[in-house]
């Protein structure tokens, strides 16, 4: 009896998952245009970057965001926060493809959730089936789950190049995995940079945005048949992500100091990168690096003490967290001049921002790790945060 239950009841859900298949085949079939974003950084924005392209030359188009803000942005540009009840899982990308499939939108343009290298691999061929792939960047992150070699990690992120698809990336020196499974999979693969006139267009956004991004962005979506004018035009009017570089002023006291969350890049290369992109907008200001560490992340801590010191050579370096690196014994003695404040992982916002108030005209970097405390401290800057 017991054994013909167990029949019964394997045969059900054999059935009942035919079925699932069936109707997500239905609602990919539904919505014409997909594009799925991958890569270790840029993702969000990107994400948010095409979607503004597209709807700028009349694409109707639902995108969603990951990151640490995960949100849904609507065909008109609207932002609405995903609230979750427990945990992240890349199953959720099915139901919200459904939920825009009821919509009728000409396109969707999906940030990949997945970070496990057999996940990615689901995430596209189960999920999304794209008709454009995009790989942002390779970078040294996640290394725990994609391996330790950049070779290992750009690997992993080619599990999202579309079959018989179209794949797009700005990356250029890992591109040789990328473009080992395009080939397997009958993919066309577009390599972009950027050029003079979005070198020019960078002026024009209302926070600090990475040229790469605009690049790979534009040629998203001149491939739907957006021109490049048009699709820019939507981009530099569309609201940046929580997590982009947004320049802050404020005021504490007589004191005016200047503020950037860089917490979002997370690993030394994006982080030097953005701080490559900012120091042009710096003035006669004292510079201070607020690094907020995770006591899981030593090694990504230890690189980005050197980095401070080797490439951005502050005022003062501010750090919050425990058992750091031996390394930066040897750095202050070599360094002098930079003034180091460390304070335990237990201190409170509250206390470092006091911290900041002590330096005059402060341009403050703030870098390391974002979610939970990085998220309060940011908050509690920006109470301070005037508009010009």
């Amino acid at each position: 009896m017991i054994l013909i239950f167990l029949i019964s009841l394997i045969f059900l859900l054999l059935i009942y998952g035919r079925w699932e298949f069936i109707q997500h085949e239905k609602v990919l079939a539904s919505i014409p245009v997909r594009i799925h974003i991958n890569g270790s950084r840029g993702k969000s924005s990107v994400t948010r970057l095409v979607g503004a392209g597209l709807r700028a030359g009349g694409i109707r188009t639902l995108s969603k965001t990951t990151g640490s803000a995960p949100r849904v942005i609507d065909m008109d540009g609207n932002d609405r926060v995903i609230t979750r009840l427990r945990s992240a899982s890349i199953g959720e990308q099915v139901k919200l493809l459904r939920m825009f499939s009821r919509q009728k939108p000409d396109a969707v343009v999906m940030e990949c959730m997945a970070v496990m290298p057999q996940y990615q691999w689901v995430a596209e061929h189960q999920m999304v089936h794209a008709t454009i792939g995009v790989i942002t960047n390779v970078r040294p992150d996640h290394i725990e789950e994609m391996g330790p070699t950049m070779n290992d990690i750009a690997s992993s992120l080619a599990n999202t190049v579309p079959p018989n698809g179209i794949m797009i990336t700005a990356e250029s020196t890992m591109l040789k995995p990328i473009l080992e499974q395009a080939k397997n999979l009958n993919c066309q693969v577009f390599t972009t940079q950027p050029d003079d006139e979005i070198k020019e267009a960078l002026k024009r956004f209302p926070y600090l945005e990475h040229d790469e991004n605009i690049a790979l962005s534009l040629k998203v979506c001149e491939q739907v048949g957006v021109s490049r004018g048009v699709a820019l035009e939507g981009m530099i009017k569309a609201k940046p992500d929580p997590g982009a570089l947004v320049l802050w002023k404020l005021k504490f006291g007589n004191n005016t100091s200047r503020f950037v969350s860089a917490f979002a890049a997370n690993d030394p290369q994006s982080t030097l990168k953005i701080w490559h992109l900012i120091r042009e907008r710096i003035d006669n200001e004292t510079i201070s690096v607020f690094l907020n560490t995770r006591a899981d992340r030593r090694h990504r801590t230890k690189q980005l003490i050197e980095l401070v010191y080797t490439h951005i050579s502050p005022h003062a370096l501010i750090i919050r967290g425990e058992y750091l690196p031996a390394e930066l014994t040897a750095l202050k003695k070599k360094y002098p001049n930079t003034v180091v404040t460390v304070f335990p992982s237990s201190a409170s916002p509250l206390l470092v921002v006091e911290r900041l108030k002590t330096f005059h005209d402060n341009f403050i970097f703030g870098i390391g790790n974002i979610v939970g405390w990085g998220e309060e401290f940011v908050s509690e800057l920006k109470r301070y945060r005037i508009h010009d």
